[in-house]
């Protein structure tokens, strides 16, 4: 990777011209602009890409009505970012059960959601029959209604295929079968293994994430990806990521959307001060420059608050995420915001966007349609 030192002398002009032409930008450049004071010149230059991606629907901020559900905190791994986990045996740790997750699922059905974003811990005694089993369950009871499985990150993923002792492959076949829709890109924190042999050394690698995700978009699985800033990594690490990322879809072009959030410090084995809102309109710009070929990316309210997300709708962001309805992980390390639908509408029309709903797959909901419609079974 590139070090400041090294990069050749450059210009705002240079990198601007290369925007407006639709050139990709290079790791000397990317570096270059986390350096680059002027937020609101980046703002500019990370619109452009973003209304190259969607000239039709510029005018347009996207969200989607749906749940986290936590199924379990057990975890093993350690993660010295994470306050969520609850390692095997302890007092405080816990299995949701199917007929509480039924529950949660209700709640937002009820409430006209689509999406439910169920992850975990690496919990040693849940197999891969438990999982295809609540798989299944989900789809029978809640199928009529369109809900979409946007469940378990690269690194349950991987557990489950080592415990249960197949391939990636192998496994992706079953949990679709069963009624898995989509992945999400949690874990991926930093793609460098020096960041993550820091932060997570029990954790899979900068490699066999991006893997589990290549066999995940082979399957036919269209998947997210995130990238947690502001731990131990630098702006090289950064870069690193978002070019690994960009690699990837150009080999598969099966990311969905990129999304950047900060580590929360509170409560967590890293005692650091937490990144600030400027840290976060640069990355967000940035990494809409550099990513141009994944078509969305998403806001991180739960981590910035809704005013900083508003204004990142002008930093190069498309959409708004999910409306949540439950989150437990970040606000384990003491950040809490809850947003409900009226307000996320209201905010993106204060940035002078239009709101419109969507499904896991970006695609925009028929008006005069509720969410949970049948007629919306087979949009995942």
């Amino acid at each position: 990777m590139p070090t400041l030192q090294s990069i050749a002398p450059l210009s705002i002009e240079h990198i601007a011209d290369k925007v407006y032409a639709g050139e990709r930008l290079t790791a000397e450049e990317g570096l270059w602009l986390f350096h680059y004071p002027c937020l609101p010149e980046l703002a500019h230059l990370a619109n452009v890409v973003r209304e190259r991606l969607h000239p039709a629907t510029n005018h347009i901020v996207t969200y989607i009505v749906g749940r986290n559900i936590n199924y379990t905190n057990v975890c093993w791994v350690r993660c010295k970012f994470c306050a969520f986990y609850r390692v095997p045996g302890h007092e405080e740790g816990y299995v949701l059960t199917k007929e509480q997750i039924f529950e949660k699922i209700q709640q937002m059905v009820d409430l006209g959601g689509i999406e439910i974003l169920m992850q975990g811990g690496l919990n040693p005694k849940l197999k891969l029959e438990w999982y295809e089993d609540l798989l299944a369950s989900i789809k029978a009871r809640f199928g009529a209604y369109g809900v979409i499985i946007h469940a378990f990150s690269p690194a349950e993923l991987i557990y489950i295929a080592k415990i249960s002792k197949i391939s990636l492959a192998e496994l992706f076949q079953r949990l679709k079968a069963a009624g898995l829709d989509s992945v999400p890109g949690g874990g991926a924190e930093i793609l460098t293994d020096r960041v993550r042999e820091i932060i997570a050394p029990y954790k899979d690698t900068a490699d066999e994430w991006i893997n589990c995700m290549r066999e995940a978009h082979k399957a036919g699985l269209r998947t997210t990806a995130t990238m947690m800033y502001g731990s131990v990594e630098t702006y090289e690490d950064r870069i690193e990521h978002l070019l690994r990322v960009r690699e990837l879809q150009d080999e598969t072009g099966g990311f969905t959307a990129f999304i950047p959030w900060s580590f929360q410090p509170e409560g967590t084995e890293l005692p650091m001060e937490r990144a600030s809102a400027f840290d976060y309109l640069r990355t967000v710009a940035v990494s809409r420059l550099m990513l141009d070929n994944v078509p969305h990316m998403q806001a991180s309210w739960v981590t910035q608050g809704p005013k900083i997300a508003q204004i990142a709708l002008r930093y190069g962001l498309n959409d708004f995420g999910s409306t949540m309805m439950e989150e437990n992980v970040v606000s384990a390390a003491g950040c809490v915001f809850t947003l409900p639908i009226e307000e996320i509408e209201r905010l993106i029309r204060a940035a002078g966007y239009e709101p419109m709903r969507r499904t896991t797959q970006y695609q925009l909901l028929p008006l005069g349609v509720p969410e949970g419609s049948p007629l919306l079974a087979n949009r995942a």
